[in-house]
């Protein structure tokens, strides 16, 4: 499932799909059943499902499966530890298709002992979307299409990141999500705005940072959008050779993987 469209419709994705067509029925298992309303050039379906509301979401949420990455969804199918694994300790929102992966590395007490140090915490809302994570397949990255993705930015945030900022501390995001959510609502002076909406922000190098200071990520896909902005943010030579050395130490990639703390280059 990508997007609600409505109390009974989603937009989903259907791999494989070639076969599929619009008027086509999907039956699911507990008699859970879909009509194709409409299906789009990169596998997306518009789905009209036989029941709405509350009923809908117990029955996804009764025979769904957390939407781990194929990279390890090929190699095994979800199990129930999953469903803990792959969430934030502050996940508080339905609407993304994949957890922001970085966030996976805090526990409740690695928060507590951040709270000891005073060290203020300040969230924002990204639905991360499928676009996210596609491949750049065009060589002029101009080209490139990023899909928009929905984020909001609470008044109570802007403020508290201003605040830092008038006071020259640092702004440190938990993830590119986070980044992206708080640089599309950057303004020229490096203060943020409060806003909801959607964003298709993509960075690439030689794009000016405004608001973050330091980024705690994973580690990324070649040819991804996402490590193309760890390269315009901490500089591209230093990223190929922070990767060439996990490599040759053995770090674990992707979401299940290690974390690094960037700084931004000068």
């Amino acid at each position: 499932m990508i997007e609600r469209l409505g109390a009974d419709r989603w937009r989903a994705l259907g791999k494989p799909g070639k076969r599929l067509k619009e008027g086509d029925g999907l039956f699911f298992d507990d008699g859970l059943f879909a009509t194709i309303e409409a299906k789009g050039e990169e596998g997306d379906l518009t789905l009209r499902f036989d029941r709405a509301g509350a009923a809908l979401d117990e029955a996804i949420a009764k025979i769904g499966a957390p939407p781990l990455p194929p990279y390890i969804a090929g190699k095994r199918a979800p199990d129930a530890e999953d469903r803990v694994d792959y969430q934030t300790i502050y996940a508080a929102k339905d609407g993304a298709i994949a957890a922001p992966t970085a966030g996976l590395h805090f526990t409740e007490g690695l928060m507590a002992r951040f709270d000891a140090m005073g060290v203020e915490r300040a969230r924002v809302t990204l639905h991360v979307g499928a676009g996210t994570f596609l491949p750049v397949k065009v060589e002029d990255t101009s080209t490139h299409v990023m899909h928009s993705e929905w984020r909001e930015i609470s008044a109570a945030t802007a403020t508290a990141i201003n605040r830092a900022k008038a006071e020259g501390r640092r702004v440190i995001a938990i993830g590119t999500t986070a980044l992206r959510s708080l640089e599309s609502a950057a303004n020229e002076d490096g203060s943020v705005r409060a806003e909801a909406g959607g964003t298709d922000i993509f960075i690439t190098p030689g794009y000016r940072f405004r608001v973050v200071d330091g980024l705690w990520t994973n580690f990324h896909l070649p040819r991804s959008t996402l490590f193309m902005l760890v390269s315009a943010f901490a500089g591209l030579e230093r990223m190929q050779a922070v990767y060439a050395h996990a490599i040759a130490n053995g770090y674990r990639f992707y979401s299940y993987g290690d974390a690094s703390l960037l700084w931004r280059a000068e």
